[in-house]
């Protein structure tokens, strides 16, 4: 069964996590602060990690940030911060899934499931006949992996963050496609973004300055009234 990391420094937020994910049969581990959080990352298997924001030592952002350095292990951000901003710079940093407190505990429990299973499903994909090669795209001197969630262009590795490489994918996966702002956020962020669609154009605007110039066989588009795509001869 998976195990789960709970990083919060509300012992009553945790001892209710604990009573809802326990019964699920779920492994857990709860830390109290950041830098408990980032040794228990580097000590343990960990499946899945619950984050607060408000943390001692080291906040939530910087842990998020740090993990993500390192390992693509599922974040799910748990915290009372509800600003739209807050949830797109966590969105940014790498977090998978964004709740506000206070929660619904079976939602909690929903989501975590629906994270593990698609980690599952991505790290079982040989089982369905994919091959490492099948998720390398490439359009002209752009080259996305997938797999070691790297973007390159004329072999050189660009500096892409981890949401950055999953929409780029998505688009070339689907090149001269156009999807709509809401259609992205249930493709890519797997989420319903409760109608707030800025956090698209956030990530739609770096990818464009960081492949301004450099992509010759392809460019993203903006289709007014619609949304965006991917635009490739190749």
């Amino acid at each position: 069964m998976a195990h789960i990391l709970i990083v919060d420094d509300d012992k009553n937020i945790c001892q209710l996590l604990e009573l809802y994910l326990a019964n699920e049969g779920y492994s857990l581990t709860f830390v109290h602060d950041g830098s408990m959080a980032l040794d228990m990352i580097k000590k343990e298997d960990i499946d899945l990690v619950v984050l607060d924001i408000m943390l001692p030592v080291i906040n939530g952002w910087e842990v998020c940030k740090m993990i993500r350095r390192e390992s693509m292990v599922p974040i799910i951000m748990l915290t009372a911060r509800d600003l739209v901003e807050d949830k797109i710079q966590g969105f940014e940093l790498g977090a998978d899934d964004y709740i506000i407190k206070p929660f619904e505990p079976r939602e909690v429990v929903a989501r975590i499931k629906a994270r593990l299973k698609n980690r599952a499903i991505s790290e079982n994909k040989d089982k369905f006949g994919s091959s490492i090669s099948k998720n390398i795209l490439k359009a002209g001197n752009l080259e996305v992996d997938i797999d070691r969630y790297e973007t390159r262009i004329n072999g050189q590795k660009i500096d892409f963050k981890p949401k950055e490489i999953q929409l780029l994918y998505f688009l070339l996966r689907n090149k001269n496609m156009v999807f709509s702002r809401e259609q992205l956020l249930e493709r890519v962020w797997d989420y319903t973004f409760e109608g707030d669609t800025r956090t698209v154009d956030v990530h739609i605007n770096r990818l464009r300055e960081k492949m301004e110039g450099a992509c010759t066989a392809c460019h993203i588009r903006t289709v007014w009234g619609v949304g965006y795509k991917l635009e490739s001869d190749v």
